[in-house]
């Protein structure tokens, strides 16, 4: 599991006394227990896949914030904290394979695509959500509409 991984990783890193990637990984494990906590059961690796992605999106977010501000040295901080947190997530499929699959899906679907288009991007974003990034989802239904 994803979470085991983290754990194992953590005890290295604090071994090495790697202070950014203790920090780092500190940081996500404390999201993933709150997202237990919050669920009030243990996560699925998909479940911390999800959590991971939003962790990366609110990154990749700050360090256009510090980029846009002048603020290069945080940027760079928060920079090497998504690296290393992007260790953890899946490939995400590329353009190509994203299409494809989104096809295939359409035409399982093609009733309801012909009834509701729309209604099509959240049966991809739920089938697909673990494999790309929603908004990647969404413009890729978007094209075959």
């Amino acid at each position: 599991m994803i979470k085991q991984s983290i754990q194992s990783e953590l005890i290295t890193a604090m071994k090495a006394k790697d202070t950014e990637k203790t920090q780092t990984l500190r940081y996500i494990l404390a999201q993933i227990k709150n997202k237990e906590i919050e669920k009030r059961t243990e996560l699925t690796d998909e479940e911390v896949t999800d959590t991971l992605r939003k962790e990366a999106k609110k990154l990749q977010e700050s360090i256009d914030s510090f980029t846009a501000g002048g603020r290069s040295d945080l940027g760079d901080e928060s920079q090497v904290q998504l690296d290393i947190l992007s260790t953890y997530l899946p490939k995400e499929l590329g353009d190509e394979e994203l299409a494809a699959k989104v096809q295939i899906i359409i035409d399982a679907n093609n009733e309801l695509f012909q009834k509701n288009p729309v209604a099509l991007i959240g049966l991809c974003i739920k089938e697909l959500k673990s494999e790309a990034d929603s908004s990647r989802i969404a413009a890729a239904v978007k094209k075959h509409m």
